[in-house]
């Protein structure tokens, strides 16, 4: 059985057989209308969501599939203690596949680990959200025909935009990327993030604070906004929200093929007079987001039997995460696991105690 918690647990190869199955999809809807007819999605939402939550409905939905579960954590048994863990194993009971968002890095392994059905990460913390990053590569695809020899620009928050995280993660494996990175001071790409995906790889990539200055070089522009849930102080927050707004002046250098992306929802980093451009594209990959959720749950619910390509780390006493907003600091019963000195469940440092 296999899960989709981090977009690196699918090969290049899986990830363009799942791209080539959303695009008949998109070509021949009615041929997937019964294909999930008797099958159940659990949709475990203890984060607020639209897009990712309604495309996912929609999605099982179109499959001929039904769907159960929850948008609000206060309205389930985790208001009165249940652990993550527990209410994974319930649902598992219900269903047939679970699509899982949590406010706390590493919530999607730790369900994953007790969970007898395929889980999906629909967002965690600030860590990854990989159905958000199908649904930017099969974008890309459609817009620009291919994923190599790309320049990216990524704007905005990129400390805390998950978004960007496994997005790197995805196109940093395909040959020729190279990423401008454009933020604030305060809201940089972090260091683990770079290690892992790009100087590993080698990948090319800049960091600039100048947005404009950026945009003549771009292939695509994947804005974010600046994330007010993530922030601890709410005059952190008003300091940058509104570092960077995209407009239709600031497109007047840009390459006539360049795609204007965003994951939503939009706060004032785009302007509305960008959106009758043709460079917009925001829309159109919202709309995509379900064909390929439709295609990820036909692909998981078929890997009965398939074993699980994640690597599970070893157990340490001497070792704790540092990283407050890790799950594994606050689950009761949870296994405290590391690799290479860092948690598996938020890919962050680990301290010794």
């Amino acid at each position: 059985m296999r899960n989709l918690i981090d977009i690196l647990d699918f090969s290049t190869e899986e990830l363009d057989a799942l791209i080539s199955v959303a695009d008949d999809i998109i070509e021949n809807p009615d041929k997937y209308r019964e294909v999930c007819r008797g099958k159940i999605l659990g949709t475990l939402f203890f984060e607020p969501s639209t897009r990712t939550r309604l495309s996912f409905t929609s999605a099982m939905m179109s499959l001929g599939g039904q769907v159960l579960g929850f948008d609000n954590a206060g309205s389930s048994s985790v208001a009165k203690g249940e652990t993550v863990a527990d209410t994974v194993r319930m649902v598992s009971a219900y269903s047939d596949i679970i699509a899982m968002r949590h406010p706390k890095e590493g919530a999607p392994i730790a369900a994953s680990a007790v969970a007898t059905v395929p889980v999906i990460n629909a967002g965690d913390g600030g860590h990854f959200h990989p159905t958000q990053t199908l649904t930017d590569l099969l974008t890309i695809h459609r817009k620009c025909g291919r994923f190599e020899g790309l320049t990216v620009g990524v704007c905005g928050d990129l400390k805390y935009g998950r978004t960007v995280h496994s997005l790197i993660a995805a196109m940093s494996r395909y040959e020729g990327v190279r990423f401008v990175l454009i933020s604030p001071d305060e809201l940089k790409l972090p260091d683990y993030v770079k290690e892992q995906f790009l100087d590993s790889t080698g990948c090319e990539y800049t960091e600039s604070r100048d947005l404009e200055g950026a945009i003549p070089e771009l292939d695509i522009l994947y804005m974010t906004r600046i994330q007010r849930e993530r922030f601890s102080s709410e005059a952190e927050y008003e300091k940058l929200k509104d570092s960077y707004i995209l407009n239709r002046g600031k497109l007047s250098g840009a390459k006539p093929t360049l795609s204007v992306m965003h994951p939503l929802p939009r706060v004032n980093e785009i302007d509305v007079d960008v959106d009758d451009d043709p460079r917009a594209h925001y829309f159109d990959q919202a709309a995509y987001g379900r064909y390929i959720r439709m295609a990820l749950i036909l692909f998981l619910l078929d890997t009965k039997g398939i074993d699980d390509k994640r690597q599970i780390g070893e157990e340490s006493d001497s070792l704790v995460c540092d990283n407050p907003h890790c799950l594994s600091l606050s689950e009761r019963g949870i296994k405290k696991l590391f690799s290479g000195g860092r948690c598996i469940y938020c890919d962050q440092r680990a301290r010794r105690i």
